[in-house]
């Protein structure tokens, strides 16, 4: 049995006034911690962005998607490499795509449910039938789906998982076979601080107003705040190494989860508030025990007469070094990498976080030493 072993990532950063995540009343969304209000990005929304970012570094093809339409997205790939008409390579696809239980939608072609899925995968589906489709699409409905019974489907569905569906996992509630158990928990980013919503009231004006004419073309609001969240995931290199079949793969999984969890951020009203930043401080921790969440720092929130992000590097140095030593927790391994320091009248913290963290590394240092931590470890085992 592959031992268990945790990274345990924790970033702080800074964004200011936007609307990343935006609740059912289209404002941020919040969170109560510590009896204060909080600012708060779901989990759901930096784990798709994270997946967004992994483009950057490889290949489409490498990676999943996840959609109602991978009977379309099938039907396409038969008709391209069959030479087949498109109808007729729909028939095809929808009798494989039956063939392996999964619900039928409320609209044709759909599935009842978002399926993730490397692309990948479809192609050895595709591989199933591409030799014989011209056949397959002159039979009538019934002998198609007797035809295509045997095939393995299912099968390319449950193996050679990419990073992405290894990492977040796949959940299909009627086909407890093509699950995926995820390796990675991705916690909701919450704020150090007390938050406050507040609301932009914007204006616009119709260019093509005459000179008689008077007032905005447009009136309305958008709510937002800004803050300085705690973000946290943890990664189970040992399910990661089981769901990928492969331990190097494991490792650089790990490698571009880090990367991209780090660098990544949603999306929400982006043109309006052009949000985007980077982490002032990312660490990891391997553990061998379990992932621990580093949040409590927080639950007293970080007053608004002291540097924000200095304190809440301060807390997060306290309350890791005093966990360690009050629970006796050895960790395996332990970097970081961040932008405080004497220019930014941070020296205190900056010490502090030397002293529980280790020296200070450039983000390609802190990846590096990583790879080669799990590296060494996962040829020990």
């Amino acid at each position: 049995m592959t031992a268990r072993l945790y990274i345990d990532v924790h970033i702080l950063q800074t964004v200011p006034p936007g609307n990343l995540n935006r609740d059912d009343n289209g404002n941020p969304k919040e969170a109560y911690f510590g009896g204060k209000r909080r600012s708060r990005v779901s989990s759901q929304a930096w784990k798709r962005a994270t997946r967004i970012h992994f483009a950057d570094s490889r290949d489409r093809q490498d990676l999943a998607t996840r959609t109602k339409r991978i009977a379309a997205q099938l039907a396409k790939g038969i008709a391209e490499r069959a030479g087949i008409e498109a109808e007729g390579a729909q028939r095809i696809a929808d009798a494989l795509i039956k063939s392996t239980g999964i619900s039928a939608g409320k609209k044709e072609g759909d599935t009842a449910y978002l399926l993730f899925y490397g692309r990948r995968q479809l192609d050895g589906i595709v591989d199933l039938v591409a030799d014989t489709a011209a056949d397959l699409a002159a039979l009538d409905a019934k002998a198609l789906e007797e035809a295509v019974k045997a095939l393995p489907v299912k099968e390319q569905l449950q193996s050679g998982h990419p990073a992405d569906v290894a990492l977040f996992g796949r959940m299909v509630a009627d086909i407890p076979g093509l699950n995926v158990d995820a390796a990675t928990q991705v916690a909701h980013a919450i704020s150090t601080h007390a938050a406050e919503l507040e609301f932009d009231y914007y204006t616009a004006v119709d260019d093509e107003n005459t000179a008689e004419e008077t007032g905005a073309g447009m009136i309305g609001t958008i709510g937002f705040n800004s803050a300085t969240l705690y973000r946290y995931a943890t990664v189970g290199l040992h399910q990661l190494r089981g769901n990928l079949g492969d331990d190097k793969a494991a490792v650089d999984a790990v490698d571009l989860f880090v990367d991209s969890f780090a660098r990544s951020m949603p999306t929400g009203y982006g043109n309006s508030f052009a949000h985007r930043t980077r982490p002032s401080l990312v660490a990891v921790v391997v553990r061998a025990d379990q992932p621990v969440n580093l949040v409590s720092a927080y639950e007293n929130p970080v007053p608004a007469s002291r540097g924000i992000v200095a304190e809440s590097a301060r807390r997060l140095a306290v309350e890791f070094a005093t966990a360690t030593e009050q629970w006796g927790d050895s960790p395996l391994y332990v970097g970081i990498c961040h932008t405080l320091g004497a220019d930014t009248g941070a020296d205190e913290p900056a010490q502090q976080l030397a002293e529980a963290f280790g020296a200070n590394r450039t983000f390609t240092e802190l990846r590096d030493g990583l790879r080669t931590a799990l590296t060494e470890r996962v040829n020990d085992n």
